[in-house]
């Protein structure tokens, strides 16, 4: 049985886990309690990376080449495009995460758009795949790499930060995370930050790969089909957990919030099921990648159940919705999170 302390597993293989509750309250999450997603089994990596495509110099690094590089430290929040699927009616096609498949860590590394320059890409480049070394049968496939790509132009932006990582907390990146090296993209939901990177390729056309096209996109009954990109705004309570027991009293409230579209602005609470929404506490961000703490005094004076939701808004006026945006794969639920406590 998972401990309250430890990874919650999903699927043991290949191995998908949530982070514990009380993981998320740190503002750095343990690597140990960082969630865990996958989806092929651990692969061999020859700890080489191939860049290639349209470029003019073609080379390989080794992890000793990348840290003989400028080093970049950046913290990251990472999370899940199928986080909260479970809260998705009828039951979306998926692994089935609650809500728990989102942690902030220490990345350390290169910047990409470094990389991309040394390599000198053509000028009728538009793309930019990233591939890693893990591979198995996949539906229709009877073996895929797992790959995705983002725009050359966003690739080798400085400005967006993407780092090739191969530190994580301060630490060499083990096998569930990367290593020996991953993809971090900021901002972006993490399907985007490709994990045991193997080769970088400068496309003249766009990617149309399984897992850029055909998954970890948008499926809606109504619109067309959109990409999966950055994070959606979500507040998170941390404390207490649901279901719990409290006493009578003041108990303040206490979460997380964060979106791939800036910092969010405010956080908000109800204590009803009408709409009465009162401001939390929300701290600045400690950095433009990481989500940002909020609280929330509450006093308890009635004993029985009460109900606890946590809304928020970000710099681009987005609010997560009451209820959750069903789409075929279940991906991008920030619907509002809702909790209830006893009271004695």
């Amino acid at each position: 049985m998972d401990s309250p302390n430890s990874l919650t597993t999903v699927r043991a293989e290949p191995f998908n886990a949530e982070a514990p509750l009380t993981a998320l309250q740190a503002p750095i999450t343990a690597t140990s309690l960082h969630f865990v997603r996958g989806n092929f089994a651990l692969p061999d990596h020859d700890g080489r990376l191939t860049i290639g495509g349209a470029i003019a110099n073609p080379f390989t690094l080794t992890l000793d080449d990348l840290c003989e590089m400028p080093r970049k430290e950046l913290v990251v929040t990472l999370e899940c495009a199928g986080n909260a699927r479970l809260g998705q009616m009828p039951l979306p096609v998926g692994e089935p995460w609650t809500g728990n498949a989102v942690s902030t860590a220490r990345w350390a590394g290169v910047l990409l758009s470094e990389v991309l320059e040394k390599a000198e890409p053509s000028a009728d480049g538009v793309a930019v795949s990233f591939e890693g070394a893990d591979h198995g049968p996949y539906h229709e496939h009877t073996d895929i790499h797992f790959a995705r790509s983002l725009s050359l132009e966003h690739a080798l932006d400085p400005a967006a930060e993407i780092l090739i990582a191969y530190a994580m907390n301060g630490e060499p990146l083990n096998a569930d995370h990367g290593a020996p090296f991953r993809l971090v993209v900021p901002r972006w939901y993490a399907v985007a930050s490709v994990k045991w990177l193997a080769r970088i390729d400068v496309l003249t056309a766009p990617f149309e790969g399984t897992f850029q096209t055909a998954r970890y996109i948008y499926e809606w009954p109504d619109r067309p089909i959109q990409p999966v990109t950055l994070m959606r705004p979500r507040a998170k309570i941390t404390a207490p957990a649901h279901g719990v027991t409290l006493r009578r009293g003041s108990y303040t409230l206490r979460g997380k919030a964060w979106s791939g579209s800036g910092p969010v602005t405010n956080v908000d609470v109800c204590l009803t099921g009408e709409g009465d929404w009162r401001a939390a506490e929300l701290e600045p961000p400690a950095g433009p990648y990481q989500w940002q703490e909020w609280s929330f005094v509450w006093d308890l004076r009635d004993p029985g159940r009460h109900t606890v939701r946590a809304r928020a808004t970000d710099a681009a006026g987005n609010v997560q919705p009451e209820s959750p945006n069903w789409n075929r794969l279940g991906y991008g639920n920030n619907a509002v999170e809702l909790i209830y406590v006893q009271v004695q």
